[in-house]
């Protein structure tokens, strides 16, 4: 049976990309589609005008057809110019998951990408909703229904499920956008549960494009320059994001209100704490991204218990690993909650390493006693 599908080429770079695109479909050679050309866009209104950038007889067509084939089309910025082709055919036929497959072509299979990307396409921003109260004051209106959240809810964790994918990250700005925002998070939680073995991992949209730009995660460790003086270079494991809740109750972490796993390696061993000598407990956390680590406590631990880190916008919690000799993010004062700005990089493997009380980097006529070789080139976990 023959398939009708429309193309529309677009304005701008459109028509280029969908001769492209027509090359690799015609190498195909598909024999039951029926291409049909139609007009939409910018260059169509700007010539024949009206109240919509798609003709009439162009919606008939797409109405009695099987698919659409788009370029990227131009929205003019004139006042009382009509709304996006894109946003007319979303509406028109509520196509309300906009999927945007990432995949990274680098041999690189350290540094490879491959996530999907899906946006609600007919609500929020897109819902087409606003009003002009008069000359200087206009209002647009950020629709969300519970339903929609629903589906597009549903629809991600179906997709990470067929790809045998472990984690759905929702994006949101609840923290300003509190009732439409609540109701999304509210209805992505409720079908999580029909999906035990798929993780949620939420951010706030700002911290989101960061991590896109620079991409710090749970459990790396990182070089930053303390907030204290915006030069002296520190390096800790990250554990908290912005907005993450940390807490220290009985010597266990929580992040968030779920207490890290934790699993005793190595008992009472002694460790040096500047002129000290600590007997510590050797423990491997485990953060709900997935990332371990080993964790040294002192087996009469200072910090058994701590007040609530709530941590700021664009803004990172730090702890070192040796939990009861680090001067961190725990100690306000002196280091605190450390700015984007501050990041220098994330620390990949042990250039060189000395133990101090023997002897130090400067001091190479005791590097036969100080050096810890086998800590060189170490990759860092």
């Amino acid at each position: 049976m023959t398939k009708k599908a429309i193309i529309i080429r677009g304005d701008g770079t459109g028509p280029e990309l969908i001769s492209c695109t027509m090359r690799i479909i015609d190498a195909v050679s598909p024999n039951n589609i029926e291409f049909i050309e139609c007009d939409a866009g910018a260059e169509y209104w700007e010539k024949n005008k009206g109240s919509s950038l798609i003709p009439s007889d162009t919606m008939d067509l797409l109405e009695n057809s099987d698919a659409c084939l788009k370029g990227p089309t131009v929205t003019p910025t004139i006042p009382g110019a009509p709304r996006s082709v894109a946003v007319t055919l979303r509406q028109k036929f509520d196509l309300y998951a906009n999927v945007r497959p990432i995949k990274s072509l680098s041999k690189d299979d350290s540094n490879s990408i491959e996530m999907l990307c899906i946006r609600e396409g007919t609500e929020g921003m897109y819902s087409g909703l606003g009003f002009q109260i008069d000359k200087d004051t206009a209002i647009t209106i950020r629709k969300i229904t519970r339903s929609s959240c629903t589906r597009i809810a549903k629809f991600a964790f179906q997709s990470a499920s067929e790809r045998n994918w472990k984690t759905v990250v929702p994006i949101h700005k609840a923290n300003i956008l509190r009732e439409t925002d609540d109701i999304f998070l509210d209805e992505v939680n409720n079908i999580s549960e029909q999906y035990p073995d798929i993780a949620i991992e939420d951010y706030f949209i700002d911290n989101m494009a960061q991590q896109l730009y620079k991409n710090p995660e749970r459990g790396d460790v990182i070089v930053f320059k303390t907030p204290t003086d915006n030069r002296t270079d520190y390096i800790k494991r990250l554990i908290g994001l912005p907005g993450d809740v940390i807490q220290i109750v009985d010597e266990d972490l929580y992040l968030n209100g779920i207490k890290i796993k934790k699993e005793k390696i190595e008992n009472l061993i002694n460790i040096n704490c500047g002129d000290e000598i600590l007997n510590a407990i050797f423990f491997k956390e485990t953060l709900p991204n997935g990332k371990n680590y080993i964790a040294v406590y002192r087996n009469d631990g200072t910090m058994v218990n701590s007040d609530k880190f709530i941590v700021p916008e664009n803004h990172y919690f730090f702890m070192g690993d040796n939990r009861d000799c680090s001067k961190d993010s725990r100690f306000l004062s002196s280091v605190g909650y450390v700015s984007f700005n501050n990041l220098v990089g994330k620390a990949q493997l042990i250039f060189f390493s000395s133990d101090k009380n023997k002897g130090s980097f400067f001091k190479f006529w005791r590097w036969n006693q100080s050096l810890r070789i086998e800590r060189f080139f170490k990759k860092i976990l």
